[in-house]
């Protein structure tokens, strides 16, 4: 099968990933489980360049056989785009799609926590969304992105590795630079988006000190800044801040972290008990004054239990959050238990559900 064909077989199936890897035949991730397509032939490292070679452009090829790696996005007319990542196993090519709808979902299709669309109208400070690879972080951005793009007037700058969802200008002006097309690094992008009069600035990926840095100062200086780790939780989000930056500079980061962030967002996704899709749940954060104070005074550890106990300012724990699936019967106890950091608190939590 061409790959053409091969993506929109995937689409039909309702997958969310493609995999091009040698002996296997072509494998799906259809609701978090791995389908092998076994009523195709097993690929071969031929089969799996040609198809490469079919979906590359000359300067991308140049690219990876210099990285030995390749992000780029590809798209097919009326079906839909796809993240593409090239990767060299054994001596020979390893493709993986994920597929991106053209349509993006809104915050309320996905079922995204409703604080979301408050957090998204803010006018300065960092929200961080964080989560395991695939954990759907990106699409809860691009919901956020076109709420705000859907009411408010505003510049807005995102910085992805590849771009994935597409935003159409309504109320909002919208530029999107993908990282080896556009811009080399993120730090240069956001450096540069800095003099390009923002309002709104996304970071694909916040992966080193000087991108966090700058993200940071950007938050400080009047930006709304939203980007991504890949943290579980609030705690280990601050520390991961915290700990990229030398110790000599850690106690400053700390003050200006205080002071910057508005929330934190940490989410991974669940099989349905019916068997069919997948339902995020989140752990939310807001930076209200406690949760300020206890990161300024470095009592990061303390932060659970404010959120725990921060319903009222629309917080709530990765287990509440699991506790409540497990009781509306959109996941099964196993799914959560596993899912959780801390098994017999949930379990306490879910006595009495079933």
């Amino acid at each position: 099968m061409q790959v053409d064909e091969l993506l929109q077989l995937m689409a039909d199936k309702g997958a969310s990933d493609l995999h091009l890897r040698t002996p296997s035949p072509p494998v799906l991730r259809i609701d978090g489980a791995l389908v092998t397509l076994d009523d195709l032939p097993p690929l071969t490292p031929i089969s799996v360049k040609a198809a490469f070679e079919e979906i590359t452009t000359e300067h991308q090829r140049e690219v990876f056989y210099r990285d030995l790696e390749l992000d780029f996005s590809y798209s097919v007319p009326g079906l839909a785009r796809f993240r593409v990542n090239v990767m060299l196993q054994r001596g020979s090519m390893s493709i993986a799609f994920r597929r991106i709808p053209f349509d993006i979902p809104s915050i309320d299709e996905l079922g995204l926590p409703s604080i979301c669309k408050e957090l998204i109208l803010k006018p300065r400070g960092l929200i961080l969304v964080t989560g395991p690879t695939g954990s759907g972080k990106s699409t809860t951005m691009a919901a956020m992105i076109d709420y705000l793009n859907e009411r408010e007037r505003r510049n807005v700058i995102t910085i992805e590795e590849p771009i994935e969802y597409l935003y159409p200008n309504k109320k909002c002006l919208i530029a999107q630079r993908d990282l080896g097309d556009d811009t080399r690094s993120f730090n240069s992008a956001l450096v540069h988006a800095l003099r390009h009069d923002p309002d709104v600035i996304l970071v694909g990926e916040m992966r080193d000190l000087a991108t966090i840095s700058t993200a940071i100062t950007a938050a400080e200086t009047g930006h709304l800044v939203l980007g991504t780790l890949h943290t579980i939780d609030a705690v280990q989000s601050v520390d991961r801040i915290v700990d990229a930056f030398p110790p000599e500079h850690q106690r400053q980061v700390i003050l200006q972290m205080s002071q910057v962030l508005v929330a934190i967002l940490s989410q991974t996704l669940l099989p349905r008990a019916s068997g069919k899709g997948r339902v995020a749940a989140f752990e939310i954060m807001i930076a209200v004054p406690a949760v300020k104070n206890l990161i300024r005074t470095s009592k990061t550890y303390e932060l659970p239990s404010i959120v725990q106990l921060g319903a009222k300012d629309g917080m709530q724990s990765l287990n509440q959050a699991l506790a409540n699936l497990v009781k509306s019967r959109l996941v099964t106890i196993e799914e959560a238990i596993m899912k959780s950091s801390d098994p017999e608190q949930l379990k306490k939590l879910i006595q009495g559900y079933h």
